[in-house]
This record gives C-alpha cells, structure tokens and sequence, in this order.
C-alpha cells in the first residue's frame, strides 16, 4: 500500500507537532526492531526458533512494504519539502569548501548515526550523503566531488568523538557533516552537559583546517516525546554558534514542510524516528544547497 493511497492517509501520525504519541511504535520496536537508530538487540523473554525468526522477519517485511510510500508520492514530498525550505541556511561560511570547489575537487566525510547509514532505504544511492554528492555535482558540474560515509548505527555524540581519528580526520577531509544528537535523547538519555562535548568535537574536527558544518535532530515522534530534544537542540546551535562553524538544522527544515502543509509523515519513515526516501532525499538536496550558498 502507498503512503498516498486513501488508506495510507488515514494511518498516518497526528497529534503533538503533527504526530500522535509514539507509544506504540515504542512496544513494537521493542520486540522486532528494538533500538531504531540504537539498534540494541531485541528484548524478548524466550528464545527465538528458527520459524519464529522467519515470522519476525516476514512481519517486518510486511510492514515496509505498507510503510514505503509510492516514488511519485516520495519524490513529490521531497520536492514540497525543498519548495518551503528554499531560504534554508547553514549561517556561516565555508572557506576551504569555496577554495576546493573552485580548484575542481571536494571530499567531504559524512559521519553520526543511522540517520547517516540510511537505515531504512533500500540503496545507497538514496542516503543523504550521496544525495548531496549527486547535488552538489550538479551545482559545480567542473569539480569532482567525494563523499565518504563515515555513519554508524546507535552512535552516541561520545561514540562518534571515538572515530574521528580513523572515520573521519584519516581521510584529511574539506568539510565534515557531523550528523549528532539523537540518540543520546532518543532512549532515555540526557542532554545535559554535552554543549562544552560538542564544542571539543568541533575544535578536533577543525584542527586540520577542515570546515564544520552539524546537523541536528530530526522532527520525528520518537524525538519530539522525549523531554530532552530541546535542550539538545540549544546545545547543538549554541556550540555552532561558538565555534563560527555551520549549523543545518534537519529539525526546522521538517518543521517548516509541516507548517506549510506537507503530511506529518512523509519526510518520517514507519519506525516514527528514521527520514523516509523522501526525508533523505530533501536533507541531501536542502544540504547540499546551503553548502552551494555559503561557498560563494
């Protein structure tokens, strides 16, 4: 079933910022999924057979194929989604960016969580780094344009800090997208603290002369429940701000596409955390944009 059929739009997520409560997203996860982008191992009180595996399996199948919007209704989403986010800004410049651009070549390291993986799409093709290389081509169709994936399922803010050297820094990046903060919220987890973290992960980042840019959270049922997301949100902006680096803000630009009229779950995939096809595809797109702008 599309997401754009009738009875597609009737399950869809209303209620607090457009979303119900996700409590019982939260049950199913527990048993089949357990973890979203934490990916912990199912919690079930006996064991596992063989065919009870395959029935999970099969049940989590089923699920996708009803949850996986038509590509004519996610590339539509997508678009809406670009369409009321086209002032977006990442609010401070890219000097190496703009100088490698210019002299025909640009890597970029993408590096977080899941959000970063993709989890849930079923190409590379359709993750958000390489969404934003397809774009960021075809705005500077003179320059070559690397993009390594750095991502890893339930990484923390103090999980991902851990890689820099061999994730990140080793590949002697332009510009790192650090994609941060969900799930240290996400699962019970505390914000507290984390602004003066964040700021020492950008400074390290920064180091070897490579332009920052840090993506927030994503405007999804499972963050918006958590009584943390907004102090989360202010110590990611606020260490931005600090360390004049830039700041895509993944949470407003889903915001906006809902004040502007565009389905609470389009941009959301079935697990009420994770982007959709069309989420990714509008973060790439909006990305790779806003590092377009604040390279010129």
């Amino acid at each position: 079933m599309c997401e754009g059929s009738a009875a597609g739009r009737q399950s869809r997520i209303k209620s607090t910022g457009g979303f119900r409560r996700p409590s019982s997203i939260r049950r199913n996860l527990r048993v089949i999924y357990a973890g979203g982008e934490k990916a912990r191992v199912a919690q079930v009180t006996s064991p596992m057979t063989a065919v009870n595996r395959i029935i999970a399996v099969v049940a989590v199948a089923l699920a996708l194929i009803h949850a996986v919007p038509c590509p004519a209704v996610a590339e539509s989403a997508a678009e809406f989604c670009l369409a009321a986010n086209e002032a977006i800004s990442i609010g401070a410049p890219l000097p190496r960016t703009a100088a490698r651009l210019k002299a025909g070549g640009l890597r970029v390291v993408a590096v977080g969580s899941s959000s970063t993986t993709g989890l849930w799409v079923l190409s590379l093709d359709r993750t958000y780094p390489q969404v934003m290389r397809r774009e960021l081509a075809a705005l500077w169709p003179g320059a070559q344009i690397e993009v390594i994936n750095s991502g890893r399922i339930g990484d923390t803010i103090t999980g991902t800090m851990g890689r820099f050297r061999r994730d990140v820094l080793a590949y002697q990046p332009d510009l790192v997208v650090w994609q941060l903060g969900t799930n240290d919220v996400a699962w019970g987890g505390r914000a507290d603290g984390l602004e003066q973290l964040i700021v020492e992960g950008i400074r390290e980042l920064k180091a070897n002369g490579a332009d920052v840019v840090l993506m927030d959270l994503q405007y999804a049922p499972m963050i918006l429940y958590t009584s943390q997301h907004e102090l989360m949100e202010t110590s990611i902006a606020d260490a931005a701000r600090e360390e004049h680096v830039g700041l895509f803000s993944r949470f407003s630009l889903m915001r906006r596409s809902i004040e502007a009229g565009l389905s609470a779950s389009a941009l959301v995939a079935w697990d009420g955390l994770h982007n959709s096809a069309a989420g990714y595809d509008c973060v790439g797109r909006a990305l790779a944009r806003a590092i377009h702008a604040a390279a010129h």
